[in-house]
């Protein structure tokens, strides 16, 4: 009964977190669009009134205009569309997520037993949950402080977005040799979708209110919050694509059980920020495919260097036999991956993977070989699967 409520809170809280998702970045690729898009006013009169440009759309029948002020138009209407809550629900949900999947069951979930830093493979539960705390605050604190010291007045951008990319691959290699490879892909989208949500929070939604409190009292706002909120509004959409990538690679073994993980993470992360590069420029009137084309041809890079290695087959003489790799399996593996786990914390079999039967197992082969022999299996190793042992796996034929 305790797994099926996991499961049914678990579901609950993926669906809200999916759905508010959706609609913060949704909302957000919008109005990145439609920021990209202006073009500056025909009629005098709207010059006149500091329009700074103005976009003509069709949808759903209807038909729009869309106007954006240089600074505030002279006077705001009593309603004021504001957007945040998407953001804040985003996150919110997404780390309950993360404590009941991860933090409750950290042992499983986020030690990392084979890590090359002895201190790392021998944290205690409560010890690896704070690390991942502290990793999540870490990464915001050195991402808010890279946009204050190299580009506080939005002179810098350039330079600031180099070093952010410089971050994240530092991010990307710590993560993987503290945490089991799933951990660590989702830590590290994690760490980006919170300084988006924290964007959103500390300067976004703040200057914004700075601009229409200033406006009320009849002041000129300070163009300063509205350069900063652009700044991170743009950090944001550049995020999007590579934190959605890494939420959903929980699914693919072959990314986070790899020996390079931290290289394809790398990547892919960058190859998201390129292909999102195209989709805005595009909005601004220019075409440039070859975008497209580096972000693909990072994909393929990634996916090279992930590929597994292909070596001679082994003897007859030295591949094990059926029976002795279903022993290995029945040892290690069944307690968790059966029609009805007998480990506490799963409901229904891990992925859907049953292997109760050798037909079963045997249509699983190559899965159980990359995740066996890169120890990601095993989850902690709480089996205590010796290395002799996932070699018999390793050489298993089919």
């Amino acid at each position: 009964m305790y797994s099926y409520i996991v499961d049914v809170v678990n579901l609950l809280l993926r669906w809200l977190h999916v759905i508010a998702a959706i609609a913060w970045i949704g909302e957000s690729i919008y109005f990145v669009m439609l920021d990209n898009s202006l073009r500056t006013p025909k009629a005098a009169e709207d010059r006149e009134k500091g329009v700074f440009g103005e976009m003509w759309a069709v949808h759903g029948g209807g038909f729009y205009h869309n106007q954006k002020y240089t600074t505030a138009p002279a006077k705001l209407p009593n309603s004021l569309h504001w957007s945040f809550w998407k953001a804040y629900t985003t996150w919110l949900s997404g780390f309950a997520l993360f404590v009941v999947l991860y933090m409750a069951s950290p042992d499983f979930y986020l030690v990392n037993t084979n890590s090359p830093w002895a201190w790392a493979a021998e944290l205690s539960g409560w010890q690896a949950n704070g690390l991942a705390l502290a990793f999540l605050l870490a990464g915001w604190v050195v991402y808010n402080e890279l946009c204050k010291r190299i580009s506080p007045n939005m002179e810098r951008d350039g330079l600031l977005s180099l070093a952010v990319a410089v971050m994240m691959v530092v991010v990307a290699y710590l993560s993987t040799q503290m945490f089991t490879g799933r951990a660590a892909f989702l830590l590290t989208g994690a760490v980006m979708a919170t300084a988006m949500s924290a964007n959103v929070f500390f300067w976004i939604i703040p200057g914004q209110r700075r601009m229409v409190k200033a406006m009320q009292a009849g002041e000129a706002p300070n163009p300063l919050d509205g350069k900063r909120g652009k700044q991170r509004s743009v950090h944001n959409t550049y995020f999007t694509l590579p934190v959605v990538l890494l939420m959903i690679s929980n699914h693919y073994s072959f990314l986070y059980s790899h020996e390079l993980a931290w290289v394809l993470m790398a990547l892919l992360i960058f190859a998201g920020a390129v292909i999102r590069q195209f989709f805005v420029l595009m909005h601004a009137g220019h075409n440039k495919p070859l975008y497209l084309v580096a972000g693909g041809a990072l994909i393929v890079l990634a996916f090279w260097v992930g590929a597994p290695s292909v070596t001679g087959s082994s003897s007859e003489a030295s591949a094990p036999g059926s029976e002795q790799v279903s022993t290995i399996i029945e040892q290690h593996c069944v307690q968790c991956h059966a029609r009805n786990p007998e480990h506490a914390g799963f409901n229904a079999p891990p992925a859907g993977y049953v292997f109760e039967s050798w037909e079963e197992t045997l249509g699983q082969r190559e899965t159980i070989q990359q995740v066996v022999g890169n120890h990601y299996m095993p989850l902690g190793n709480i089996t205590k699967m010796s290395d002799e042992e996932r070699a018999v796996i390793s050489a298993w034929q089919e």
